[in-house]
């Protein structure tokens, strides 16, 4: 079968017609962007092949503005300030690997009155087949209009374009969701740039290791540590409405799950006991909450209210059960087990019924992960060396993304088409976050301020 290469695909996807835009900020107004002709709206639909597309080149010359002005944003102005837009939109695009951007610093810059009518003898022969506009101003208010269109410089003809409304404080914000903008378009892919990561910040020897929980942009911007590191922080995962993060403290020596509300800044507990507690994951509605804990030598999983209360036991066999992840709708549970002897990939319907193995195709399978697509369960292969795989939810098409000595904890993007894990360095015991695509292509790091571990992809923000 013919490879697909990306060029093919646009076609393919410009033919069925323009994906709805993604939608503005649920906390403000989206503002009607440049005049311009409104393109109708037609078909939508997911691409979800796999294989290494071929780079587009795509211009992002700086965002214009009608008025340089001074904003919190930036402290040169808006001018610098549509500079900053258009880097943050092309190291998206680049990071990603689908693409082949060329960013502000090497292209001339548009007028504001260009916006939305592009000159094309601009741009026409400087070998892009894409070309990104967009503009930025200040309101009355203080707060700031992002404008973002996407053109396609052969056909002369605008292909999507949205805007959003945002405090200063979140210009990235509107940089991300333009980028998001772009890639959904172009590759009929849902979004993920506009998303938070939460992970566990390691600092101090190798055998005395300070644990704290950290968040931030997908790209690493905004960092900010959440805990003190008096208590050692495991596990973080965010709840699918992102308001709350889902976490496992140790507070003299007893484990403890909290759930900690990012927008007060408040926690509270959920469970807490003497016996040594794992994993902590959330349902897929927010209602529940997955858990390993030990008892008499024996560890299973069960599920509490979010809210705390009664505590339901899922498994009940021999060995040790952990790792819960639930399937997009919710019916069922795939987990870890060493119930036959070495840890394995089992799955069971979401109320502890029908347990079955999933892997056989030897060594050792741990940290399941459902995609939020569905069709794809990520994990741990220990065969030696620690690999990311991914499988079919029926056991299936056994693929390794990466080929570390110590890569493990697989997180899905929120489109499913990326991943996340954390990479352990041989001798130093040194961790980082790294990304990798379906493809196993474009394997890149993550920066973070300190050594980092148990990476957490939340869903789009709202």
């Amino acid at each position: 079968m013919k490879q697909m290469t990306f060029k093919n695909l646009l076609y393919t996807i410009g033919c069925i017609g323009a994906l709805v835009a993604t939608p503005a900020f649920s906390q403000t107004e989206t503002p009607t962007p440049a005049p311009t002709q409104e393109r109708s709206g037609g078909l939508s639909g997911s691409v979800t092949d796999e294989s290494a597309w071929e780079d587009i080149g795509i211009a992002i010359p700086g965002f214009a503005t009608d008025n340089n002005v001074p904003t919190p944003a930036n402290a040169e102005g808006t001018a610098a300030l549509g500079v900053a837009l258009a880097e943050v939109i092309t190291a998206d695009l680049k990071n990603n690997g689908l693409f082949k951007p060329v960013g502000p610093n090497r292209l001339p810059q548009p007028r504001f009155a260009s916006i939305a009518s592009p000159v094309w003898s601009n741009w026409t022969s400087r070998g892009a087949e894409m070309l990104v506009h967009g503009y930025v101003t200040k309101r009355d208010d203080g707060r700031l209009t992002v404008g973002c269109y996407l053109y396609d410089i052969a056909l002369q003809d605008q292909l999507v374009r949205e805007g959003w409304v945002v405090q200063p404080s979140e210009w990235r914000r509107a940089a991300h969701k333009c980028a998001d903008l772009i890639y959904s378009r172009l590759t009929g892919e849902s979004p993920f740039f506009d998303s938070k990561i939460a992970y566990i910040a390691e600092t101090g020897p190798k055998g005395d290791r300070t644990k704290r929980l950290a968040i931030m942009d997908s790209d690493g911007a905004n960092h900010r540590f959440i805990t003190n590191g008096r208590s050692t922080a495991l596990t973080p995962r965010y709840s699918p409405d992102y308001s709350q993060l889902l976490y496992l403290s140790y507070v003299d020596g007893n484990p403890r799950i909290y759930v900690y509300d990012i927008g007060t800044g408040k926690q509270r507990l959920v469970v807490e006991n003497k016996n040594p507690t794992l994993a902590p994951r959330w349902s897929p509605d927010g209602e529940h909450i997955l858990f390993s804990m030990a008892v008499a030598g024996n560890t299973d999983i069960y599920r509490v209210p979010a809210t705390g209360g009664r505590v339901t036991r899922l498994t009940d066999t021999p060995g040790i059960d952990i790792g819960g992840s639930y399937s997009p709708d919710g019916s069922q549970i795939v987990f870890e087990s060493d119930r036959s002897g070495s840890q394995q990939v089992y799955v069971m319907d979401a109320d502890g019924s029908n347990q079955r193995r999933l892997t056989f195709f030897g060594g050792r399978a741990a940290t399941p992960e459902w995609s939020p697509r569905g069709d794809q369960i990520a994990f741990t292969h220990i065969t030696g060396n620690f690999r990311i795989g991914v499988m079919n939810p029926q056991g299936r098409n056994l693929r390794h993304l990466t080929n570390g000595w110590q890569d493990e904890a697989p997180t899905w993007a929120p489109n499913g088409r990326i991943l996340q894990f954390f990479r352990t360095e041989r001798n130093s015991g040194d961790t980082s976050l790294w990304q990798v695509d379906l493809t196993g292509d474009n394997l890149r790091r993550l920066p973070t301020p300190v050594d980092a571990s148990d990476p957490a992809w939340g869903p789009i923000l709202p």
